[in-house]
């Protein structure tokens, strides 16, 4: 719940409390008065009415006293429990925001572990095609020739080693692109991020990958807090960003071994 929507249950929650204030004081027939407070004295319930303005009485023995009560307890009972709502939200979104100050301003990819955040390396990707490999930087500003080229990072593992199924991690962007969390195909000496085929004539570039279902919350202009919807099977991901039909990819990779603990 954003602080809007946290303001309006705060304004509703005020509002109950308001209302909690009147209660119905029952009668044994099953019809009741609406009441602002009640006493008993002696034989008789002396109550303020809501509905005259005024203090009345009624004899004691007609007066549903067990319901009334039980009603009063559990119109107490849910407010207070709204009310705790509330406030655990506030506390969440306070050590939230206490956690996402210590993003550093520079972009990158931040993995939040045991209430610290940590920066996730910069993997140095290739780009694979029938003539070799080639860095990315090399790559990018000369022509491609139309066929298929595999995004690739060296090794089968990856260093950095995630323990958690649903790591979360904060992306601070340099520029508006695309983001994602995929998976890696491992093969012999190599994991490969995005197959990228080349459409003869126009060039175009279409990106294949195996993306992963996943949640954000934007925090700043340029800062995300990023996680998968559902939780990782072990093996090779990396969180990337991209210009679709563009030979910019970043990867920030990881490995997600839940069986792990990771060493202090």
């Amino acid at each position: 719940m954003g602080p809007t929507g946290r303001r309006i249950l705060l304004l509703l929650l005020l509002a109950a409390a308001a209302l909690a204030a009147n209660f119905r004081l029952y009668l044994k027939d099953g019809t009741y008065h609406l009441a602002r407070e009640y006493q008993i004295d002696e034989d008789r319930v002396r109550f303020y009415s809501v509905e005259r303005s005024e203090w009345e009485e009624i004899p004691l023995e007609l007066v549903d006293l067990k319901r009334t009560e039980a009603e009063i307890k559990e119109r107490k009972a849910a407010l207070a429990r709204d009310a705790e709502m509330v406030s655990a939200e506030e506390q969440a979104e306070r050590a939230e925001r206490e956690l996402a100050a210590q993003v550093p301003v520079e972009a990158g990819v931040y993995l939040i572990e045991e209430g610290r955040v940590k920066p996730v390396p910069q993997a140095s990707a290739k780009a694979v095609t029938d003539k070799g490999r080639i860095a990315l930087r090399v790559l990018v500003p000369a022509p491609v020739v139309p066929g298929r080229i595999t995004v690739e990072l060296d090794g089968e593992r990856s260093a950095n080693l995630v323990s958690s199924p649903q790591p979360e991690f904060y992306f601070r962007m340099a520029l508006p692109e695309r983001f994602a969390i995929v998976r890696l195909a491992v093969k012999k000496n190599a994991r490969v991020v995005q197959t990228w085929q080349i459409i003869p004539v126009s060039e175009e570039l279409i990106e294949e990958q195996e993306e992963i279902p996943v949640l954000h919350r934007q925090l700043e202009s340029n800062l995300y807090k990023i996680w998968p919807a559902e939780p990782l099977k072990p093996g090779e991901y990396a969180v990337v960003e991209y210009t679709s039909g563009r030979r910019n990819i970043q990867v920030w990779d990881f490995a997600c071994r839940p069986e792990a603990k990771r060493k202090p």
